[in-house]
C-alpha cells in the first residue's frame, strides 16, 4: 500500500513539468525562477512573434509584454495546462491584437528589404558556398513570405505546429478552439502553401 502511494506521488511529481514547477516557485516568492523561465523561453517567443508580425523591433516589444504578463499573473497562476500552452496563448493574443491594431505598420519592413536583423538559428557548422547560401536564403525568404501571406489564425497555427512542434491539443488551447478546427486551419494553410510554393518542389 505504502509503495503504491509512493509510486502515485512519483507520477504526480513527474507530471508537474519543470516550467510549471518554476511558476509555482515564482508564485511562492522565488524571483530567480522567473529569470530561469525568461532565459529558457524568451528566444522561442521572440522567433514566434517575429514570424507573426514580420518586424523584429515589434516582436521584441511584444515579447517583453508577454513576460511582463507572465510575471504579473504569478499570484493567480494555476497549473491547469502546460506552461508553454499558456505562454503561447498570451503571445498569440498579443500578436493578433498588434496585427489588428496595425501597431507594427509604422515599423513594418518591406519583405524584400535586407533582413540582417532577423533572428536566425544556427543549423550547421559546415560553410556552404556563397551561391548555395544565396539560393538557400532566397528559398527561406519565399517560404517566409508565403507564411506571412496566410490569414492570421492559419499563420499562428502553422508557426506553432511546424516551428514550435506543438501538438494539436496545445494549439487548440492556445487558439481557444477545438482540435478539429486546428486540423482544418492547418489543412487549409498547408494547401495554400503547397500551391504557392509548388515551383520549389
Amino acid at each position: 500500500m505504502a509503495e503504491r502511494v509512493k509510486t502515485d506521488i512519483g507520477k504526480a511529481a513527474a507530471a508537474l513539468d519543470l516550467d510549471t514547477e518554476l511558476m509555482v516557485r515564482l508564485k511562492e516568492g522565488d524571483g530567480a525562477s522567473f529569470g530561469v523561465l525568461l532565459e529558457k523561453h524568451r528566444l522561442s517567443v521572440v522567433h514566434f512573434l517575429y514570424r507573426m508580425v514580420q518586424n523584429y523591433a515589434v516582436a521584441e516589444e511584444l515579447a517583453q509584454e508577454v513576460f511582463l504578463r507572465v510575471y504579473r499573473s504569478r499570484s493567480t497562476y494555476e497549473p491547469t495546462a502546460k506552461f508553454t500552452t499558456w505562454l503561447f496563448r498570451i503571445a498569440t493574443h498579443l500578436a493578433l491584437n498588434a496585427l489588428r491594431d496595425g501597431k507594427n505598420e509604422r515599423l513594418q519592413e518591406r519583405l524584400d528589404d535586407d533582413t540582417s536583423d532577423m533572428p536566425v538559428r544556427q543549423v550547421s557548422d559546415r560553410r556552404p558556398s556563397v551561391e548555395q547560401s544565396m539560393v538557400y536564403q532566397a528559398k527561406l525568404d519565399e517560404i517566409r513570405r508565403a507564411i506571412a501571406a496566410l490569414p492570421e489564425k492559419q499563420r499562428a497555427a502553422v508557426l506553432m505546429h511546424k516551428y514550435e512542434e506543438m501538438e494539436y491539443s496545445q494549439i487548440a488551447k492556445v487558439l481557444s478552439c477545438s482540435e478539429s478546427a486546428v486540423k482544418s486551419l492547418l489543412f487549409r494553410a498547408y494547401e495554400a502553401l503547397r500551391a504557392r510554393l509548388a515551383h520549389m518542389a
